[in-house]
């Protein structure tokens, strides 16, 4: 050992035991995919739970012939989205960037790079498709016996759109706005063509995708729903002549005498030009530009039905959900539930009984009729359900609904970062709810097999 001149040992040049870190070194072997991620990881069960989806709609929408520039695997881009939804990143330009830095996203794509117009592309083209993928997966999750219908709770959750509430406008907002525009287009047009006649159009004039055609089609929205409402309010003043009528001919009708609406002479509400189908929806932090997205869960927080409805109310919801419920179970082979818990904004008399005439035990909070028509209060009907939830046995399986479906929400919105959608229209949106539930799914037997290994 060699000592310095204040008496402490000098190091000396000497090997140290440090494993290698050189970047340059080629891979003596080529590498292999199986060893980059460890065998329980969520990428490969994604990959193998795809490989027993039936993907034949996907594939039946290319060429068989050969022709045409290749196209990404089917089965890839599959597998792609539903780890890219389980994991939270729904962004197609947020998929290309994990595709170059992630290990696990370049193990689902096998090194393959899609870009982010690509994903996009995809994701749009097989709408269709990729909502059915609920009940394939919900397939799987029956056949490892998670899908325990016996009871089942059903809530809703309000999700963004991607629109603006601001961009809500009125029919003669959007009149002024469609002369607006063309005088716009008209002083862009002066600017690059002076007193020529301009027939070639640049092709951002020329597209129909442009803000004016989203403006006339909302203002001819808006002229529809007019046009529904007046022949309605019509219909409706007809069957109050019809009865003044009867009554004065000394046969009067039974009920209560119909009072006449007012028929409107000009289109009201407003209409968002970004996503015509969404609505102001209430939260509990406030209106939020957006849709309400539906959702039936079991008591092991597996979700058996979702869909997404216009609006924030969930009033005349119960039995169309039921009813959903029943045909996804059925699509699975699953028994239908014997009972369904919903809180007061689902109470509705007439579906309620219906319900429970064919089979199914609809546990509802008989609170929300006063929202719609006369008080029903004191229905028979009503009056047993509130004394049943009374008692103590009755509180023990409503409360069930809460620590069911909520945490379901909750997991989507706060762990998968899943608070709005990306998409536009009611059919779009479908479409993307029904993936995000379905990757829900797909963790949860991601799990149960990781639990039983």
């Amino acid at each position: 050992m060699v000592w310095s001149v204040w008496g402490w040992p000098q190091h000396v040049s000497m090997p140290q035991n440090f494993l290698s870190c050189d970047r340059d070194q080629e891979l003596l072997l080529p590498p292999s995919l199986r060893e980059w991620l460890p065998e329980g990881h969520l990428a490969w069960f994604v990959i193998d739970a795809v490989a027993e989806l039936d993907l034949w709609e996907f594939y039946a929408d290319y060429r068989c012939d050969g022709w045409g520039r290749a196209a990404h695997d089917p089965q890839m881009m599959v597998a792609l989205l539903l780890y890219a939804y389980a994991v939270g990143v729904r962004s197609s330009r947020a998929v290309e960037r994990r595709l170059q830095e992630d290990v696990a996203f370049r193990v689902i794509a096998a090194g393959q790079s899609p870009d982010h117009a690509t994903i996009a592309r995809f994701r749009a083209r097989h709408e269709r498709p990729l909502a059915a993928l609920f009940t394939q997966v919900l397939g799987l999750c029956a056949n490892a016996g998670l899908v325990n219908a016996g009871t089942i709770a059903l809530d809703s959750t309000k999700l963004q759109a991607s629109a603006s509430g601001h961009k809500n406008l009125s029919h003669e907002q959007l009149a002024q706005a469609i002369l607006d525009e063309a005088a716009a287009v008209d002083a862009r047009e002066d600017e690059l063509y002076g007193e020529r006649r301009g027939d070639e159009l640049p092709p951002e004039l020329a597209d129909a995708r442009t803000r004016k055609e989203r403006l006339r089609a909302a203002k001819r929205a808006l002229e529809a729903q007019w046009e529904r409402e007046r022949q309605a309010a019509e219909a409706h003043n007809a069957r109050c002549r019809e009865y003044a009528e009867a009554k004065a001919a000394g046969a009067p009708r039974n009920g209560r005498p119909p009072k006449p609406r007012p028929v409107p002479v000009a289109p009201t509400g407003r209409v968002n030009v970004t996503d015509p189908d969404s609505r102001p929806v209430k939260t509990p932090r406030g209106f939020i530009q957006g849709y309400s997205a539906q959702a039936a869960a079991t008591s092991d927080q597996v979700i058996v039905s979702a869909e997404v409805v216009i609006g924030g109310t969930d009033q005349g919801l119960l039995e169309p959900m039921a009813t959903r419920t029943v045909a996804e179970l059925k699509a699975v082979g699953a028994r239908a539930p014997e009972v369904l818990l919903a809180d007061a904004g689902y109470w509705n008399t007439e579906q309620v009984a219906r319900l429970r005439a064919g089979g199914i035990d609809a546990l509802v909070k008989p609170d929300g009729e006063t929202r719609r028509g006369p008080p029903q209060k004191s229905h028979p009907l009503a009056l047993e359900l509130r004394a049943r939830l009374e008692t103590e046995q009755g509180m023990a399986l409503y409360r069930e609904r809460q620590q069911v479906i909520e945490p379901v929400f909750g997991q989507t919105k706060a762990n998968r970062r899943i608070d709005r959608f990306l998409r536009r229209g009611l059919a779009a949106c479908r479409s993307e709810w029904r993936l995000i539930t379905a990757t829900h799914n797909l963790l949860k037997l991601w799990r149960h097999r990781l639990a039983l290994a």
